[in-house]
């Protein structure tokens, strides 16, 4: 669909007029264009389009990243000795956070954020380390916004139960004739099936609780100065109400991974320690009076857990024929699987060596 990136820009509040625009080629589900104006003195504006086949409460969705980026913005006011930045949503001019196309399209803008960059891959510990501070230091400022409040963009994003459910209709309808490929598999998910119901046992006895979370904290969501000091967490679509152990089992799964996601060599695929520690340090670092005994006790087994449900995720979507992963060859979605079933074997071998940097990386920042 061609887009009018001029007109749909009228309707926000923008300091300046419009001068130009960049589209972003990164992303999956939103299109992104980097707008300029003709002022002097500000650094223009982050333009998205938001897919509300994906996201289809999309007036909840920019409530939730009102009401985070608002509160966050005030704790950062009290706290000026905090070097973090905030997200800024840009007003329409009828006052409301989004724009609703005459085509049915939703549109959002943010204050671009100047000199600043993202790693796909986490490069080394500094890097790792400071990763985990953002993320911590994001859920810790939040830690005193109530999360009934929030909507579920996404419901049952991390549902283990779901996910589940949805492998095993996938499996018994077996609609693209794949459940013979995957023999392994099918007995690598059904010797965890029953271990990885633990975390969401955790919740409902109330033990864990729930908080505002991030729920998709890849690496590239966190933006970086020219000095490398994390400096603001984006992409808030996923967040919502959730556990910590999502978002900091996410965070290891994907940045630890000596690996690419789609490796199809399964020997090249492992944790690796050394950038697990430095991250655990700096998060904990940053979270140390937020968590509690549960989220600390689970700390590295979440790691394992959220593992194995994109590894679920992956099979199931190859089981159905490929209808939800974007892929580039016939049997991308199972090379992805294996991966990460790899991963959490490699994460059972090595599960007491990250359940103790989580203990000692706690006590050493308790005894400063």
């Amino acid at each position: 669909m061609e887009r009018n990136i001029k007109e749909i820009v009228t309707h926000f509040d923008i300091i300046g007029e419009f001068e130009g625009f960049e589209k972003n080629v990164t992303g999956h589900i939103n299109e992104s264009y980097r707008i300029h104006t003709t002022s002097k003195v500000h650094p223009g504006y982050f333009l998205q389009w938001i897919n509300n086949n994906i996201f289809k409460n999309v007036e909840g969705l920019m409530d939730n990243i009102c009401s985070v980026t608002k509160h966050l913005a005030g704790k950062l006011a009290e706290n000026l000795e905090l070097d973090f930045d905030v997200l800024e949503v840009i007003p329409c001019n009828d006052g409301k956070n989004f724009y609703l196309d005459p085509d049915g399209q939703y549109w959002r803008l943010y204050k671009f954020i100047d000199d600043a960059h993202g790693y796909n891959v986490v490069e080394n510990i500094e890097i790792a380390n400071e990763g985990g501070k953002a993320f911590g230091l994001f859920m810790s400022l939040l830690a005193d916004l109530p999360s009934n409040g929030l909507s579920e963009t996404i419901p049952n994003f991390h549902s283990i139960e779901k996910r589940l459910e949805a492998y095993k209709k996938s499996l018994k309808d077996d609609v693209a004739d794949r459940a013979n490929d995957i023999r392994e598999e099918i007995a690598f998910v059904t010797s965890r099936s029953e271990q990885m119901l633990h975390i969401p046992a955790l919740i409902k006895s109330g033990s864990l609780p729930m908080r505002i979370t991030h729920n998709d904290t890849k690496f590239n969501n966190i933006l970086f100065d020219c000095n490398d000091h994390a400096l603001c967490i984006v992409d808030l679509d996923t967040v919502m109400p959730g556990s910590i152990l999502f978002d900091f089992g996410d965070s290891i799964r994907t940045g630890a991974n000596t690996a690419n996601e789609d490796e199809q060599d399964l020997s090249k695929v492992d944790i690796n320690l050394p950038i697990y520690e430095a991250y655990t340090r700096g998060f904990i670092e940053s979270t140390r009076e937020t968590l509690c005994t549960v989220e600390i006790e689970n700390l590295a087994y979440s790691a394992r857990f959220m593992t194995f449900i994109i590894g679920l995720r992956f099979l199931t979507d190859f089981l159905n024929g490929d209808t939800y992963f974007r892929t580039s060859y016939p049997h991308h979605n199972l090379v992805r699987a294996r991966v990460q079933f790899r991963l959490v074997e490699a994460m059972e071998k090595n599960s007491e060596k990250m359940h103790s940097i989580v203990m000692q990386s706690f006590k050493k920042e308790i005894a400063q």
